[in-house]
């Protein structure tokens, strides 16, 4: 089977999970906007900023590790039961450590009333770690179905308790239903954006439950000396994760610290958090392209042909985001809508615009690290990664306190470029992909030139006709070579 089309086919699947599941996620936004206001909404965007960085902690870059070493080694269940082992481990010390001191840490994150958020998100945290190498021995094995109706079923879950405890719980009750005595044993309105993290909780014990089969089934050995071996390869990668954290996420926590003291941070930072998740196209297509891109990757390598496969697969993954930034950035004005009207800011635009092209580039990097990943030069990872975090945290510092959280989106574009440009020449030096640079650069080109023509002329019938220009150009220039032979040098 043409590998393509493999790769392609399982980012469908894998789709199924991320892309139509966070779409479904991505429809609680306008009920967050809706019914909590920015300063409110600023609290959930803080803490699962907090979050993000303790599960790359949690997770120390050893699924990565299984990938690599189930290639390697023979008794590919020695591989995962050692990973699973090791998790179990550190999520439980850490669990614990986090859970008995969770009044000093709601004390320092200035939210003293509410111990009982770090408790919740210590047994999430420890919960999805564990999860975590379950779906990656699922995505090895390509049990692709699998994986996407137990991420589905958290999904949904997650979903549901939100819409029970945020809408049908008050509606119940200023309405007298028939289940008013049950939703008065559930529900208290004090809780708040609570709920949203009870909800998660939920969906992660169902998960992890789901999940147990996997886990059972284990052979339960601890290779110690693999165990090293996976360690001396994984945590290059924690270092990367954690500075690639830092990249992401760390704007949302500066911003309650940076802002001027005469603005409001909770509020800003709901703001931000909402217009961020007004990229959420980006996002999911490149988390749903990471999920089957990196054990194809692996497997591809043994092939005469790979570095061609990896070359073609960056061209079309450029086509493809390329398109999604005109999409969101040409219809802005019906996305907006998705949010509540407190969060109707003149500066979304400008915002979810940047943040796209961020993320366009945050893309480009990931089909980049593949060369230190097959080249076993994991350290470079780590030192790209913090690069980048040099670059995000110094931008940050500087520009928060002058423009707010426009800064910090500029801090995130110009953190994702640099860092391309740099993956992009040590690659050539230590595993030399002959990315069609010439056509790449076109279509990026293509782009830019349409998006600010737009600003220039801006209606929804030209923007529609900006985006059929692109498709036409793309579907020409896509075709068979043999088409298109007359400009050869455009695909070199």
């Amino acid at each position: 089977m043409n590998p393509l089309k493999k790769l392609a086919g399982q980012t469908v699947i894998y789709g199924l999970s991320s892309v139509v599941g966070r779409l479904l996620n991505y429809l609680l936004v306008p009920l967050y906007t809706r019914y909590f206001l920015p300063s409110e909404y600023g609290v959930v965007t803080e803490l699962y900023a907090y979050v993000a960085f303790l599960v790359v902690i949690l997770t120390y870059g050893i699924e990565t590790a299984f990938f690599r070493y189930s290639q390697r080694v023979p008794n590919k269940k020695s591989v995962y039961s050692t990973a699973l082992i090791s998790l179990l481990i550190t999520s439980c010390i850490f669990v614990s450590i986090i859970y008995f001191n969770a009044s000093p840490i709601s004390n320092w994150l200035q939210y003293p009333e509410f111990p009982e958020y770090i408790r919740w998100f210590a047994i999430i945290i420890g919960l999805d770690a564990v999860s975590a190498i379950s779906f990656a021995k699922l995505r090895e094995q390509n049990k692709a179905i699998r994986f996407a109706l137990v991420r589905l079923l958290n999904i949904f879950i997650n979903i549901g308790l939100n819409l029970f405890f945020i809408i049908y719980c008050p509606y119940a009750l200023e309405k007298g239903l028939s289940s008013v005595e049950f939703v008065n044993s559930l529900y208290s309105a004090d809780i708040g954006v609570g709920y949203i993290f009870i909800a998660n909780l939920i969906a992660s014990v169902v998960t992890f439950l789901m999940l147990l089969p996997e886990m059972i089934k284990s052979v339960w050995i601890f290779d110690k000396s693999l165990w090293k071996q996976m360690m001396i390869y994984g945590l290059p990668l924690l270092i990367a994760g954690l500075a690639g954290m830092t990249n992401e996420t760390i704007d949302r926590i500066l911003l309650k610290h940076l802002l001027p003291s005469t603005v409001n941070s909770s509020y800003e930072l709901g703001l931000y958090g909402a217009f961020y998740k007004l990229s959420i196209l980006m996002i999911l297509f490149i988390q749903t392209f990471r999920f089957a891109a990196e054990p194809f990757f692996f497997a591809q390598e043994k092939e005469k042909n790979a570095r061609k496969v990896y070359a073609d697969v960056m061209k079309y993954f450029v086509i493809i985001t390329s398109f999604i930034f005109l999409s969101v950035s040409l219809f802005y004005d019906f996305i907006i809508l998705f949010l509540g009207e407190n969060y109707h800011d003149p500066r979304g635009f400008k915002v979810v615009s940047i943040l796209l092209a961020a993320n366009l580039f945050l893309g480009i990097y990931y089909n980049l690290s593949i060369w230190y990943k097959l080249s076993e030069k994991t350290k470079y990872g780590a030192y790209l990664s913090m690069f980048g975090a040099v670059i995000t945290l110094c931008l940050n510092f500087i520009l928060i306190p002058k423009i707010g959280f426009v800064g910090s989106a500029w801090a995130t574009l110009i953190c994702y470029v640099s860092m391309t440009v740099a993956s992009y020449y040590l690659g050539r030096k230590h595993y030399k992909i002959p990315y069609p640079l010439k056509i790449i650069f076109f279509y990026l080109g293509l782009v830019a030139a349409l998006y600010f023509t737009s600003i220039l002329f801006n209606s929804h019938i030209i923007n529609s006709l900006y985006i059929l220009i692109f498709i036409s150009i793309a579907f020409y220039l896509e075709k068979p070579k043999k088409a298109v032979i007359s400009n050869p040098k455009l695909f070199n």
